[in-house]
């Protein structure tokens, strides 16, 4: 059975997968954004050794392909951790102290926006409106929404997020 990390193996399970897209489709000039998803939905990723082969399927450049999967922000090259910590940057939130929320969020997990914690538990996302703007400021952690959160209760909550319900 082929080694499913290996580059050849991605690359085939892309082309595999935009072909199936393509089938679909009456016109290739607007199938990338779909064999993108598919890809992500399939890959957990869009790793960046699959982008030569989908250029190629579809006749762009690689360049053309990066930048789509770069511009996007629900695309991605890495895979998300188990869980998934956002934090609101939005207004209502930056008003009362997301920005330290976010702060002590980095400590703690010791990762930048985008970033996955090295054991791949968690990765830190930025979110603009978590529809929470009363309770600001707001964090949902694993699908779970949080509000008024404090500074120093980030790291409690995104503690019990690892321990699951």
């Amino acid at each position: 059975m082929p080694d499913p990390d290996t580059d050849a193996t991605r690359s085939a399970l892309a082309l595999k997968l935009a072909d199936a897209t393509l089938e679909t489709l009456r016109d290739p000039r607007g199938a990338l954004l779909p064999i993108l998803h598919a890809i992500q939905e399939e890959m957990g990723c869009i790793p960046e050794s699959v982008i030569p082969a989908v250029a190629e399927r579809l006749n762009l450049t690689r360049a053309e392909v990066y930048g789509v999967v770069t511009f996007y922000a629900d695309f991605r090259t890495e895979p998300l951790g188990r869980s998934v910590v956002h934090v609101c940057l939005a207004e209502s939130c930056q008003a009362l102290g997301s920005a330290a929320v976010a702060d002590a969020a980095k400590a703690h997990l010791g990762v930048d926006f985008e970033g996955t914690t090295a054991d791949g538990a968690f990765t830190l996302r930025k979110v603009y409106c978590l529809g929470n703007c009363a309770l600001s400021p707001s964090v949902m952690i694993g699908g779970d929404v949080h509000g008024r959160v404090s500074p120093g209760a980030v790291g409690e909550l995104i503690e019990a997020g690892r321990a699951g319900p």
